[in-house]
């Protein structure tokens, strides 16, 4: 986008983009707490308020959305030109240890865990009885028996009772008792800082005698920083180069501090959430549910190849029918022309009244100055190029069914 269009859009939509951002992000589906229930802080809430955020709750936390009056489209763009600084503490962080470790998470994931090597990572997915998502997750190997799992905040009641539940089966079965049983430890309180943008790694290497290009898309390390000794990944949730720094409650806002200087910019919930959009990335209760297989999501991918046909996962049969007989619906992505399609916006076939699907996520892109969504529509609807009507505010509008990611990714991979 050029610098007029850029200024053009980030005046006519900064205010609104937050606005309708914080709407979003105020969605029931994404909070784990009840009206009555006090609100978690990160340990970085203080350091947010004196850098001049709007905190809003989000998944059972007080999160910043904007910092002072930088609006969500202009943080946007920074994140995609330079680089920007997100707490993602609200995050749960767990180690899972133990000798039939790979084998217990093999159980509740239908990733090949076997075959990462060391300091390697995969996206993946948690899985009920039915196949349907849990809760994706990414789950990096530090050893054969050693693993660092990161799961969304808006379940952890959820994925934590789960894995207690499994747990205990687990180690009250014969191969545990045989070879070993396995332990889950939280990271209560832990910071986690995702460095974002193209001129992440140079910022970070100016801060490290770590040569960090040993670190491609998907490898972690424990860095020295400045006297610290982190954990960082390259990752994340934008779609751009980055590192995702995981840092012990007492160093959190040091860490943070050491962070955040020029040209990084704090960067809030309301520029994470259109960032991951444009990267086709799914919000958990929004784009996935329990209701929802990853072959229907789009995400077969994560499921091991060799653990297809015999793996034994739970919620294996229901992936396996999916697999075999494709499944009834799928995620795509979509160009909406005029006003933009919000989650919950019906899907139609071209001049029916037959509905096909639904929209899950929906923004004005910063990048692209067009209206993106996703969505679920039946199958044999899903196909690139396909015209559909998208029923925004009782108005049919005409929609294109796109691949995603709507912008490029732009991973380091060496």
């Amino acid at each position: 986008m050029s610098p007029t269009i850029l200024s053009r859009y980030a005046l006519s939509h900064a205010g609104s983009s937050v606005a309708r951002a914080g709407r979003l992000l105020l969605n029931p589906r994404c909070m784990s707490t009840s009206a009555d229930t006090p609100l978690r802080k990160t340990g970085l809430y203080d350091f947010h308020v004196e850098n001049g955020a709007r905190m809003v709750p989000f998944a059972g936390y007080s999160m910043p959305l904007s910092y002072g009056t930088l609006g969500a489209v202009a943080s946007h763009h920074h994140v995609r030109k330079s680089v920007g600084l997100f707490d993602v503490g609200h995050m749960v962080q767990s180690n899972f240890r133990g000798p039939t470790a790979t084998a217990f998470l093999e159980w509740l994931t239908p990733s090949s865990l076997k075959s990462l090597s060391p300091y390697t990572s995969t996206l993946s997915v948690l899985l009920n009885e039915r196949g349907g998502i849990i809760d994706d997750t990414v789950i990096t190997k530090h050893a054969e028996d050693a693993f660092y799992v990161v799961t969304n905040a808006g379940r952890r009641n959820r994925d934590l009772a789960w894995f207690k539940e499994k747990l205990e089966k687990w180690n009250a079965g014969e191969k545990a008792k045989a070879e070993g049983k396995v332990e889950h430890e939280v990271l209560e309180d832990w910071g986690l800082l995702a460095l974002q943008g193209p001129e992440a790694a140079q910022y970070l290497q100016g801060l490290t005698s770590f040569d960090l290009r040993e670190l491609t898309f998907g490898r972690s390390a424990f860095v020295p920083i400045e006297g610290f000794n982190l954990h960082v990944a390259r990752g994340g949730y934008t779609g751009e180069d980055g590192f995702e720094i995981s840092i012990p409650p007492s160093q959190t806002v040091e860490v943070a501090q050491l962070l955040s200087k020029p040209p990084v910019q704090l960067t809030g919930l309301g520029a994470r959430d259109s960032l991951r959009l444009e990267a086709g990335m799914c919000l958990y209760g929004q784009d996935l549910d329990e209701d929802t297989t990853p072959v229907e999501a789009g995400l077969t991918w994560v499921i091991g190849k060799e653990r297809r046909e015999n793996g034994e996962f739970i919620g294996a049969e229901g992936v396996r029918k999916h697999l075999k007989e494709g499944p009834p619906r799928r995620r795509v992505g979509m160009i909406v022309e005029g006003a933009p399609a919000r989650q919950g916006a019906r899907i139609f076939a071209p001049s029916s009244n037959e509905q096909i699907g639904s929209v899950t996520s929906g923004i004005p892109s910063p990048s692209l100055g067009k209206n993106i969504a996703m969505g679920y529509v039946k199958s044999g609807w899903h196909k690139k190029g396909t015209e559909v009507e998208v029923d925004v505010r009782n108005k049919l509008q005409k929609a294109v069914l796109r691949t995603v990611p709507f912008v490029p990714a732009r991973y380091y991979r060496g």
